[in-house]
């Protein structure tokens, strides 16, 4: 008697426990797991740079420099600008050598959230606000066409002189202004700022002004 019990108990749990594997393996079998992804874990800076630049050019085109950014806008621009700082390649862009990225040359301003130099609520802009820096003579030049009474074109432009702190950091001192033929020499005291470098690469530029202002600028 004994013996059959122990049987029969034997095989009910037996019985359960194949009734529980193939629950279980019924389960597995439609149970899905999610799959995790990180793309940008194992992705390469040169990818990443270009995905950025790509993103930040676009939204610089979109709000026209940055004239109608809304305050979203300017917002993921803040941080597509942080994160391609980051991912700077240039180390000491003010001195140039003949192994990096120069930072000589003609610069066109794409995008800026300074509002005096985009000429928000004044007049117009025309064509491409251009920088050009030269570190052999420590100098540099803005120069734009603003389009006054939205009628007449008028080249205006002002020289300034570089004095680098360090290899990406400058003081600034406006020199000379130029409105169309009539020019004038800036006080000593007057009009006075300063740039960091953050970002330099062959094509492109990032900078940061002494008013908390950020630049991207391509070369021409």
């Amino acid at each position: 008697m004994m013996r059959t019990f122990f049987t029969l108990t034997t095989a009910a749990a037996c019985f359960m426990q194949l009734q529980t594997a193939e629950a279980f393996s019924a389960t597995t079998a439609t149970l899905q797991l999610p799959q995790l992804s990180l793309p940008n874990l194992f992705q390469s800076k040169d990818v990443r740079r270009s995905e950025l630049k790509e993103q930040i050019m676009s939204l610089a085109s979109e709000t026209k420099r940055g004239l109608t950014a809304t305050d979203e806008q300017k917002e993921q621009m803040q941080g597509l600008f942080a994160e391609l700082e980051k991912l700077n390649p240039t180390s000491n862009p003010l001195i140039i050598n003949d192994k990096k990225p120069s930072v000589n040359g003609d610069w066109s301003l794409d995008y800026t959230t300074s509002d005096s130099i985009l000429g928000k609520g004044g007049f117009p802009r025309v064509g491409p606000i251009i920088q050009n820096i030269d570190t052999t003579t420590l100098s540099a030049k803005n120069s734009e066409i603003v389009q006054y009474f939205f009628l007449i074109p008028v080249p205006r432009s002002v020289t300034a002189e570089l004095s680098p702190v360090n290899g990406k950091f400058t003081n600034v001192k406006f020199k000379r202004f130029q409105l169309g033929p009539i020019g004038f020499d800036v006080p000593d005291t007057m009009f006075r700022g300063a740039l960091d470098i953050t970002y330099l690469d062959d094509d492109m530029r990032l900078t940061r002004g002494d008013k908390g202002n950020i630049f991207v600028l391509t070369r021409m």
